[in-house]
């Protein structure tokens, strides 16, 4: 086995979403970084839909651009449709998505990495992890090459031990047409890392020609829709989307023949995203329904395939054309790629802190799928973090924790540390407690001095975000001022907000915004942060109550089995996740208030 010449700060195996994020934010802080992936020509390949964002996920994609990432600036140069998701609903859970063409975005990500100073890219199948003194020394590929580095980040996907099925028939893949990743699963076996199994799927595609347009709904692209808080060119050209329904056709052929379907024959044991099911699952479990909607997205601009949303299955080939072939405007579909699932290893619940850091090896990370998440967003976020941390590992430098209350990343990593995945976890609006805080619109401002602080943005940029927040604070006190005749001078804003004789736009009109000519976003910000300043006041204030929580951390080798009057229960989940601080503890299942309170007396005694 040969060794090659030059030490890396940090290692990235796998160049899928999490890997490209991560391998991205590593070489931006000035470490030298290798990505290694399976294959050059897959780098950022959109699996499943070729689509990026949605609701909450669309938050994520934000919040990366706003870190500092490049997923945003990717999807906003390679995007052919945008939809802004929830537009009639709050501005919580609005949330941006785009249907990307799949090629320009997969080729965009290549060449954007390749042209980052501190970055290479080998192809190259890691087969096997170097251990010593609880430390990765290197990894060895199957191309017979040794590279050693500081830290690693391993964003394997679906590629672990991955197994596609479709209908009776199976074969071992990391998606169709790729290998899967086995030595990689074994060696982190051999680790000591417990890995379990999890399953998801793609749906079929088919070809534009075969498609009866005159029968589907026309989906136009919304106007003035981006990720990305900077300004992007974009490449391409917007296109149209289309909206069908099964029929009760559909419903009768998916019953009748659900032996044929892996996912009812028992051949697949790992669960799958429940709010993202086969076809064939929601006919079983939404029984009453008569039809399910599908989108016929396109791929590209340079391709004749569509892609048929929420048709992901596991049936056999026969079965997917008979059903494809009931839906009204498909009824001469013809199939281009199979519906297929794919089982594939993850690693249990438990195994990593909140830096994505494991417990049991100090310069290991892991991100994306192997952590039980499902889609490309979160993956990317992951990375983000992973990315960021391992570089701050090489460099030894302090680890990036994100609180739940600052973002949807930090909402994520939480849940990922402290609960136990039994499915593929997907982010959803209603998994954030402070959502209201955390919009989509207000990322930049949330997030950019911890991008500032990480060295991912420039100084001035961070000096234009600064005085983009300081112009909001100061329009808020400018209005406040104004209307404290009406209720006195010791009224709140949200009670002046709430008075009869307020009125936003007259106030406009009257006084315009100072900050008119930085554009409509932060117009946008001013009028959010105004409308719903009481609730906003009221998630700053649940907060701060429980602030507190995060400071108190709890040591690695803290003895749980010799505290007085902690439950069993209580002391075989805090073993189990060693929680870093009391703040996660708490949010563990099975830790009650009273835990929380004995587990603090017990932290303070010993000088936590």
């Amino acid at each position: 086995m040969w060794i090659y010449p030059e030490k890396y700060g940090v290692i990235v195996i796998g160049g899928g979403h999490a890997g490209c994020e991560a391998a991205y934010v590593s070489a931006k802080k000035g470490v030298r970084t290798l990505l290694l992936t399976m294959n050059l020509d897959t780098i950022a390949k959109l699996s499943c839909n070729p689509s990026i964002g949605g609701t909450a996920k669309g938050h994520i994609v934000r919040e990366i651009d706003a870190m500092g990432g490049i997923m945003g600036k990717i999807a906003d140069q390679t995007s052919i449709h945008y939809r802004m998701l929830n537009a009639s609903k709050g501005p919580a859970v609005q949330a941006p998505r785009a249907q990307v063409d799949r090629i320009a975005y997969q080729f965009e990500m290549k060449k954007t990495l390749e042209g980052i100073p501190n970055l290479e890219i080998k192809q190259g199948t890691v087969e096997n992890i170097l251990f010593e003194n609880n430390s990765i020394t290197g990894v060895t590929t199957l191309e017979g090459v040794t590279y050693e580095a500081e830290s690693y980040v391993v964003a394997s996907g679906t590629f672990l031990n991955g197994q596609i099925f479709i209908g009776h028939i199976s074969f071992s893949g990391g998606r169709s047409g790729d290998k899967p990743s086995v030595g990689l699963s074994e060696s982190l076996k051999k680790l000591g890392l417990k890995l379990g199994k999890l399953k998801t799927g793609t749906p079929p595609r088919i070809h534009k020609r075969s498609i009866d347009f005159s029968k589907v709904e026309i989906q136009p692209s919304d106007e003035n829709v981006r990720f990305s808080f900077d300004e992007v060119k974009p490449l391409l050209s917007q296109t149209n989307c289309f909206i069908t329904y099964t029929t009760e056709q559909t419903k009768e052929i998916i019953q009748k023949n659900l032996q044929k379907s892996a996912l009812y024959s028992g051949k697949i044991t790992g669960l799958g995203p429940r709010y993202c099911p086969s076809l064939e699952d929601k006919v079983v479990r939404f029984s009453h329904r008569d039809r399910h909607q599908v989108f016929l997205e396109p791929e590209g601009q340079n391709t004749s395939e569509y892609y048929l949303s929420g048709m992901s299955s596991s049936m056999s080939f026969d079965v997917q054309l008979e059903f494809i072939r009931s839906i009204k405007g498909l009824e001469n579909a013809e199939i281009m790629r199979p519906a297929y699932a794919i089982e594939y290893d993850y690693a249990l619940s438990g195994q990593i802190y909140s830096s994505l850091q494991t417990k049991l090896i100090d310069n290991l990370f892991l991100a994306g799928q192997i952590n039980g998440t499902t889609g490309y967003e979160e993956a990317a976020g992951q990375g983000l973090i992973a990315g960021i941390n391992a570089a701050n590992k090489a460099l030894k430098k302090e680890m990036l924790y994100l609180s739940r209350a600052s973002s949807y990343l930090g909402v994520m990593i939480d849940d990922l540390i402290s609960k136990d995945l039994l499915e593929p976890y997907r982010m959803f609006t209603s998994r954030a407690e402070h959502r209201l805080i955390l919009r989509q619109d207000n990322a930049l401002l949330r997030l950019f001095t911890y991008a500032y602080k990480e060295g991912l943005i420039s100084e001035e940029r961070y000096k234009e975000i600064q005085s983009q927040k300081e112009l909001i604070e100061k329009e808020k006190q400018r209005l406040e001022t104004t209307y404290k005749s009406l209720l006195g001078k010791k009224s709140s804003l949200s009670q002046i907000l709430c008075h009869k004789e307020f009125d936003y736009q007259k106030l406009l009109q009257e006084y315009p915004l100072d900050v008119v000519d930085h554009g409509k976003e932060i117009n946008n910000q001013i009028q959010i942060e105004i409308n719903y300043a009481g609730y906003i006041s009221r998630q700053e204030k649940e907060i701060a109550k429980f602030e507190y929580l995060d400071k108190i951390n709890i040591p690695k080798n803290f003895t749980y089995d010799k505290i007085i009057g902690l439950r069993n229960e209580a002391k075989e989940k805090l073993k189990k996740f060693l929680p870093e601080n009391l703040s996660v503890a708490s949010r563990l299942a099975g830790i009650s208030p009273a835990d929380i309170s004995i587990l603090m007396i017990m932290l303070k005694k010993n000088g936590a």
